[in-house]
């Protein structure tokens, strides 16, 4: 390698690239191009570090099911080069369990064709992006710039990555409780969203809670599937009162299945069939509701929600092509979410959060204001989010209902949502705690 490559010279690329987070892999001999490069032995974390674009179908092999991701994924060499890998995918085998990357050279012209070899003392650098693009910067033993990177200060994050910082301000943490703290001292603001140019526009509806909150911290609307601060994923949640933060419950994901009756008779039939004429006697309207959680029936549809292909007793991923059922009676899937969705979901959520508590009013204008307290939670993972739901804390609750229904064009408006109270929501996260913005007095 160039010895003229430093690790500012790369740290420069990833930042102009785009990259938010870094994480550094130091390769054992066996991680090469036949072994493929391992990762995390069932830590689910790995794949909120490194996110998959896209699952694939789970393939068949002669010791089970295996499932692969697509990766948005370059190599780039320090000097403004980068070079694309059409090939690269993260592999999950529920064996065993593991994740290991695969294909990271094939197709790649100017790929560093050591790290697909046997050589002790070599180190990868992976930077992510707020749209899931992965950026990998590879040093081999011999070169400075690998005793550079391992010199880093480093956190673990999951798996065999170690989290460090690009910048010279490594305290992210601080900055992000300092920004949250201006926010709180503002009072009461206009809810506004920010567009993707920057501009500020007014906002109107129930979202805006979170919208106002991303305005604030210069985040636009569309900027990305979940709101991103310095690494952060920040998490508005209405309160009645700044002192109650474990008060009220929060929405985690939004899938629609895609499997069972729901997908194959359609959302119109499937209301029809499970659900209910409206209880509180609006006319001409079929709903779809009630909470559902794992292993009880559900009186209101006679639906039970059910883990397919997970292994309750140890907590892990058994057969890939199951995932989140409605169950009849009889055992039919009314309806399904494939693991692969869910799974897909659930990696947008950052290793980092902050959950921050609003109040709103709608008078003299809708208008929001952020608490000083916040909660902050550390590493998440697919694992977690499944174990809460089969102890019941995660639970199902649609709001899916049918207008018009005896007339000649009915109206179906969808709302599936998989939700948690507020006091749970240290299930999710390997530590969460509760700290005040303000800065620290001497």
């Amino acid at each position: 390698m160039d010895q003229q490559i430093t690790l500012a010279a790369v740290t420069a690329q990833l930042l102009d690239l785009g990259v938010r987070r870094a994480y550094i892999k130091p390769l054992a001999e066996n991680d090469n191009s036949k072994n493929q490069i391992y990762l995390g032995g069932g830590d689910w974390a790995v794949l909120n570090a490194l996110p998959v674009t896209r699952w694939l179908e789970p393939a068949a092999t002669s010791r089970g099911y295996i499932v692969k991701g697509e990766l948005a994924f370059a190599w780039i060499d320090g000097r403004g080069g980068v070079a694309p890998v059409p090939a690269a995918r993260l592999i999950l085998y529920p064996q065993y369990p593991e994740i290991r990357l695969s294909g990271f050279l094939r197709g790649a012209a100017g790929a560093p064709a050591f790290v697909g070899q046997r050589l002790p003392g070599r180190v990868l650098l992976f930077g992510v992006t707020g749209d899931n693009r992965i950026y990998a910067f590879a040093g081999q033993a011999e070169d400075p710039i690998s005793r550079e990177i391992l010199a880093q200060e480093r956190t673990r994050a999951a798996g065999s990555l170690y989290e460090i910082a690009l910048t010279d301000d490594r305290d992210r943490r601080r900055v992000l409780l300092e920004a949250l703290h201006r926010i709180h001292l503002r009072g009461w603001i206009d809810a506004a969203r920010l567009a993707s140019d920057g501009s500020r526009l007014p906002c109107r509806g129930p979202n805006c809670g979170g919208y106002t909150l991303e305005a604030e911290l210069g985040i636009s609307m569309n900027a990305r599937a979940e709101p991103d601060y310095l690494g952060w994923e920040v998490k508005q949640h209405q309160v009645a009162a700044f002192d109650r933060l474990d008060a009220g419950v929060l929405t985690l994901l939004t899938p629609e299945p895609t499997a069972g009756f729901y997908r194959i008779g359609g959302v119109e039939a499937f209301v029809r069939r499970f659900g209910a004429p409206d209880a509180l006697g609006r006319a001409d309207r079929l709903n779809f509701g009630g909470i559902h959680r794992y292993g009880v029936r559900s009186p209101r549809t006679g639906l039970t929600l059910r883990t397919p292909g997970w292994g309750v007793a140890d907590g892990r991923l058994v057969d890939p092509r199951g995932g989140l059922a409605l169950l009849t009676d009889e055992g039919e899937a009314a309806a399904l979410w494939p693991f692969t969705r869910l799974i897909e979901h659930w990696q947008r959520k950052h290793l980092r959060a902050a959950y921050v508590p609003s109040m709103r009013r709608l008078e003299p204008a809708r208008q929001y204001c952020y608490g000083s307290m916040v909660r902050l939670g550390e590493r998440t993972d697919f694992g977690l989010f499944m174990n809460a739901l089969v102890e019941g804390l995660v639970y199902y609750d649609p709001g899916i209902k049918l207008e018009q229904a005896t007339g000649p064009h009915p109206e179906v408006k969808r709302r599936n949502q998989f939700r948690i109270a507020s006091r749970d929501l240290t299930r999710l996260y390997a530590s969460m705690e509760t700290v005040h913005t303000a800065p620290a007095t001497a």
